[in-house]
């Protein structure tokens, strides 16, 4: 169950399609929604004693909360509880701080496009540093969406035993929202390739682990063969006309290097679709 969500807000239209997004699951899981700005300020302004830096750094402070003003103005957010946090956070992953300490569930976070993403978002950027170090989920929208909806989603993985606490914690997530989850399984050309046998003894073995000796959702594994993971992962999702496609991503090495290869960019560069992260 969502009950907090955590919105990185800079007053663009990406945060505000994050925004949007963020207030749909609000309504539907009955939580309430935290919009973050963060200034990025220096600290020396904050500790001098000399009077116009520390009025600038007042002034930069008392504009950030007359912009969430007019930002927050919006019909969709009627109805759901909405606070405003301004921090002089500059880097983007002490966001996981604000997460815990403010006990919340999941990050909603708005990105550009995919014409600019791989050189503006993903590749060292903003975005990223979030999902790399969040220790909760990571939604992020790239798009407006008017009708955003979790009803079918794609969790793609390689079934190995380090993904069975993000498999569980995943599962949960979407069964509080009654959404249908195809498990998907790539499977390779070349050395990776395995054959049917392999593959459904390679599953059945991690979801014994991961159920707990049951196997209730082995009939929502698909087996879907191409020639890079991150084509099988985005074909198959447009094929099944995905909501959203959720991966597991090691925080250590970043959005470009979950499962067992680097992937990430190419799913997040050219899905039109929102991405779901879970923290391995």
């Amino acid at each position: 169950m969502i009950k907090k969500i955590l919105v990185p807000v800079d007053f663009s239209e990406y945060s505000e399609y994050a925004l949007h997004v963020a207030a749909t699951i609000a309504k539907a899981q009955q939580a309430e929604i935290i919009a973050l700005h963060m200034l990025g300020l220096s600290e020396a302004v904050f500790t001098k004693n000399e009077g116009q830096d520390v009025a600038e750094a007042v002034y930069y402070m008392k504009l950030a909360e007359q912009r969430f003003t007019t930002f927050l103005d919006k019909e969709y957010l009627h109805g759901i509880k909405i606070s405003e946090m301004v921090q002089n956070y500059k880097v983007f992953s002490e966001m996981n701080t604000v997460a815990k300490a403010n006990a919340i569930d999941l990050i909603v976070m708005g990105s550009h496009g995919v014409s600019g993403l791989r050189e503006e978002v993903f590749i060292g950027s903003n975005t990223e540093k979030v999902v790399r170090t969040s220790e909760v989920p990571v939604l992020v929208i790239k798009n407006s969406i008017e009708d955003f909806k979790i009803e079918n989603v794609v969790f793609a993985c390689d079934f190995r035993m380090e993904n069975l606490q993000v498999y569980q914690k995943a599962m949960k997530l979407f069964e509080s929202m009654k959404a249908k989850v195809h498990l998907l399984y790539v499977n390779l050309p070349g050395d990776q390739f395995r054959n049917s046998s392999d593959m459904e003894d390679h599953v059945k073995e991690f979801l014994f682990k991961a159920e707990a000796g049951q196997l209730h959702r082995h009939d929502d594994v698909v087996y879907y063969n191409d020639y890079t993971v991150e084509d099988g992962v985005f074909n198959f999702s447009n094929k099944v006309n995905a909501d959203v496609i959720a991966i597991p991503t090691h925080g250590r090495r970043g959005l470009a290097h979950f499962f067992s290869g680097s992937i990430g960019e190419d799913i997040a560069n050219h899905a039109d679709k929102p991405v779901l992260t879970f923290k391995i």
